[in-house]
């Protein structure tokens, strides 16, 4: 027995310390990494202009997630297919007017060319890549008989390609005006006429495909000059509707190119939309649907006076409208739209002809912004919650829907944990105080207040429940008794001289870690609340673990380092190349300990082989960091979360054993 460890702990050393020579002779099986399968995710891009569709069988929702596309049944989110393919954010998608294709665009680094991607929607499968536009793509649009696709380049490249669906080709080009160009879509009736527009700009192309050019015309808006953010087409073919950033809508004819009307005209006066207009459509009726930057919906006649409006809770960046129509019988007149809002939030919005109104119903919400942590309860998979920016989020694992919403309006949450008897979450603020609440009703139970000065970062509770402990912004970590009325403060510790950004307790209770920006994890005594052994490296520490048999520790950070520590002695055991390029945010372990995952900056979920010390599987999707990772305690699946404000959902699969 070395320094009073058990047997089990002797092995497990001897194991990890097998030289190098030793695993070059592991099969090839065992060696080669292969891709994380997705089970569902959490989330929707609603920041990405048009980018809600419904394919025309009326029943298939698509839309971007990060650097993947979802396509989902309606009304249903749990029958969810992925679309993989892209390095970077989705930055645009559409779809062809028959519903085989589906194109995307993405974004890139500068330089760079950003990959147009044409899926064939049949078989799910990728059908061409095409890369000429540089750094982002701006939008596209396919011709009502999906022979050619239109891609407009962002403002570091500012051209508009004509690409063949069929063999991938760019049929021609050309450079578009000297400011920046936003929108893109051919005629409803003709393929050789293209519109584009974008800020103080707008014209109509001439596509001749035998001589492979676009020819612009510019349309004559007179005095107007505006930033045109969304552009929709008539059925005829005779006027184009643009709505500006200012929130103005303007009426321009195509067969003149000329300026015709400019609205929105409530009753007997003009009023703009406030923050602009971001999204619209043309009504089965003829009409004109306008979706604001303040997430007002309005319905337009043709002569742009407004008739009927509402208003959603942000700004609408997706119209699309669905095939429930009645032209008929007592509700004549009515039809439907799903919108897709700035705040991630979806909706399904009915115009009751009869009653003039738009009833607006809440499809799926998200978060929109990062997401700081994930927890579960003890020995329970079958939920889950986030928090992110002012609220915390209960989700069930398997449906992927909201169960329940806490909010703390101006507040940011920065780490949740369920306490091990279920009764209470706990919540870390930046104001410093820590709050609980109830796991069903959401109802506040206790604030401990001046918990820490700068901002609670980490809170965990001891499994009698009858103990919590914070780690602080400004270095502390501090221990809190627990009771029925009232809540007390037993030690506060002050070793760290960072940010405490990860916490760790033993099952005994008898000791926890702590992970801190200053470049030390330290193992604290928490019956004499002193300092027992301490951990340093050169990087911020981000997470730390006890492997469940508690003989040693697993660190990451900046340093894009896994590190084993021996829980004892504090000594370095091994250190993992976690990544090539980035730095590691989050760890998470197995419950039989047999694999690691970890997630950071690179954007990719990694699970590995904890003894061997090998990446087997990488999970890609994220378009952000990932912020945190957790396997569920029935080990089914891994949760993963990240800057974009969206949550993946792996299948978890068990490392292979080393024969």
């Amino acid at each position: 027995y070395i320094c009073g460890k058990t047997p089990t702990c002797c092995i497990r050393v001897r194991v990890l310390v097998r030289a190098p020579l030793e695993r070059a002779h592991c099969s090839k099986s065992i060696m080669t990494t292969e891709a994380l399968p997705l089970e569902g995710v959490i989330g929707f891009g609603g920041n990405v202009r048009c980018g809600l569709l419904l394919h025309p069988d009326g029943n298939t929702l698509i839309y971007p997630l990060g650097s993947t596309i979802v396509i989902r049944e309606k009304g249903n989110p749990t029958s969810q297919e992925f679309l993989q393919g892209h390095s970077d954010k989705v930055s645009c998608v559409a779809i062809s007017k028959s519903g085989r294709y589906l194109a995307s665009g993405q974004i890139t680094y500068m330089g760079f060319c950003a990959d147009i991607i044409i899926w064939d929607m049949d078989t799910r499968k990728l059908l061409h890549r095409m890369s000429l536009h540089k750094v982002k793509v701006q939008a596209l649009a396919f011709s009502h008989d999906d022979q050619y696709l239109a891609s407009l380049g962002g403002q570091d490249d500012n051209s508009l390609v004509v690409w063949d669906v069929a063999s991938g080709s760019a049929k021609c080009g050309s450079p578009t005006c000297s400011d920046s160009v936003l929108c893109v879509s051919f005629f409803n009736r003709d393929n050789s006429k293209i519109v584009t527009a974008g800020s103080r700009n707008m014209d109509v192309w001439d596509f001749d495909p035998v001589n492979r050019k676009v020819r612009p015309t510019g349309c004559q808006l007179g005095q107007l000059k505006r930033v045109v953010e969304t552009i929709v087409i008539d059925e005829s073919d005779d006027y184009c509707y643009c709505g500006t950033s200012t929130g103005d809508l303007l009426q321009v004819g195509l067969a003149n190119k000329l300026f015709n009307n400019i609205g929105p005209k409530m009753k007997t006066k003009r009023e703009n939309f406030s923050q602009g207009i971001l999204a619209s459509s043309i009504t089965p009726f003829g009409d004109v649907l306008i979706g604001a930057g303040d997430g007002t919906l309005s319905l337009t006649r043709p002569d742009l006076n407004v008739f009927c409006q509402a208003k959603v809770s942000s700004g609408i960046t997706s119209i699309v409208l669905t095939n429930d129509v009645f032209t008929s019988g007592p509700h004549a007149g009515s039809f439907a739209f799903l919108c897709g809002t700035q705040k991630c939030d979806m909706y399904y919005v009915r115009y009751i002809a009869n009653e003039n109104r738009l009833v607006c119903e809440l499809e799926q919400t998200n978060h929109f912004e990062q997401i700081n942590d994930i927890a579960f309860p003890a020995e329970y998979s079958a939920l889950f919650a986030t928090c992110s920016g002012c609220d915390i989020r209960v989700w069930h694992a398997t449906e992927y829907r909201e169960l329940m919403r806490i909010q703390v309006p101006n507040l940011t949450c920065n780490c949740i944990f369920f306490m091990p008897d279920g009764k209470s979450i706990i919540s870390g603020w930046s104001d410093g105080k820590v709050r609980a609440f109830g796991p069903q009703s959401g109802k506040l139970l206790y604030t401990i207040h001046n918990a820490h000065q700068q901002g609670v970062t980490a809170v965990i509770g001891t499994h009698d429940c009858k103990r919590l402990i914070s780690g602080g912004q400004e270095g502390l970590v501090r221990v809190w008794r627990i009771g029925p009325q009232s809540q007390s403060m037993i030690a506060s510790m002050k070793e760290h001289k960072g940010p405490v950004n990860s916490l760790e307790l033993r099952q005994n209770d008898a000791e926890c870690v702590s992970a801190s920006s200053d470049g030390s994890c330290i193992i604290w005594d928490l019956n004499r609340f002193t300092r027992s052994n301490s951990l340093f490296a050169s990087t911020f520490f981000m997470s730390v673990l006890y492997h469940p048999d508690e003989s040693q520790l697993v660190t990451t950070g900046t340093d894009r380092k896994i590190t084993y520590w021996d829980s004892f002695d504090g000594q370095a055991i091994r250190i993992l190349d976690g990544s090539e390029s980035a730095a590691l945010n989050a760890l998470a372990i197995s419950a039989d300990g047999a694999a690691l995952v970890s997630g950071g900056v690179d954007k990719d979920v990694k699970l590995w082989g904890y003894d061997e010390g090998h990446c087997y599987f990488v999970g890609k999707g994220h378009s952000g960091a990932v912020t945190k990772v957790k396997i569920s305690p029935n080990m089914k699946y891994i949760v993963s979360t990240g800057s974009e404000g969206a949550i993946f959902i792996w299948e978890y699969l068990n490392p292979p054993i080393d024969t």
